[in-house]
């Protein structure tokens, strides 16, 4: 897979921490990882948690990523606003077990996890772990092992669900508020990651002209 790690303003101080930790753990299984930022306090371009939750959408409708690690301070805030984009299937993890269980149990594409909250002495060894665990197994294999076939099966009607309860991507981007939307993606790390990814054109060709 190609992971994504978005952080937002009020935690964008520890993205180095969370970056090579889910680097190590996620280069183990074969997987890479491309850092969308934020990358520090003293950033000019700033992410609200809402914003990352469009990035991605936009990153995996287009699939310029497969999976996407993003949070907030508590990671409830990221994980709503992820959840209310297309094509985003986001789980609230704290722990390597809501990390194994959401990718065996519930087979999303995106994680929203407590970058404050509970992130004191030993954090970045919770973060080891989590992420550890998070891709231990190819996603959807189940839990109990014998329970696969209805997880499976609840998967695909969520999917279904969701495919009827959302607009297409390319719809909510002319319909949102454009500065919202060019603030979210103008910054240079965006455009040089995304644009070189990205397997949709006409979301990739909107884009651009709300750039230039």
């Amino acid at each position: 897979m190609k992971i994504a790690l978005i952080n937002e303003n009020s935690q964008a101080s520890k993205n180095e921490i969370i970056y090579t930790s889910l680097k190590q753990e996620a280069e183990k299984k074969g997987h890479t990882v491309v850092n969308y930022g934020m990358y520090s306090n003293e950033q000019d371009h700033q992410l609200t948690y809402v914003q990352n939750g469009l990035l991605a959408s936009i990153l995996l409708t287009t699939k310029a990523v497969d999976f996407v690690v993003t949070g907030c301070g508590t990671g409830q805030g990221a994980m709503l606003a992820a959840n209310s984009f297309p094509n985003v299937l986001c789980g609230h993890v704290t722990s390597p077990l809501d990390a194994y269980l959401f990718g065996q149990v519930n087979d999303g594409n995106c994680i929203a996890m407590p970058f404050a909250q509970g992130f004191g002495w030993g954090g970045e060894v919770n973060l080891n772990y989590t992420f550890e665990k998070l891709f231990s197994e190819p996603f959807g294999g189940g839990y109990p092992k014998d329970r696969v076939i209805p997880e499976q099966r609840n998967k695909k009607i969520l999917d279904g669900v969701k495919a009827v309860t959302h607009r297409p991507l390319i719809t909510i981007l002319k319909e949102i508020d454009q500065d919202f939307l060019r603030s979210a993606i103008d910054y240079p790390e965006f455009k040089e990651y995304f644009f070189a990814a990205s397997q949709d054109q006409e979301i990739s060709d909107y884009l651009k002209s709300i750039l230039d």
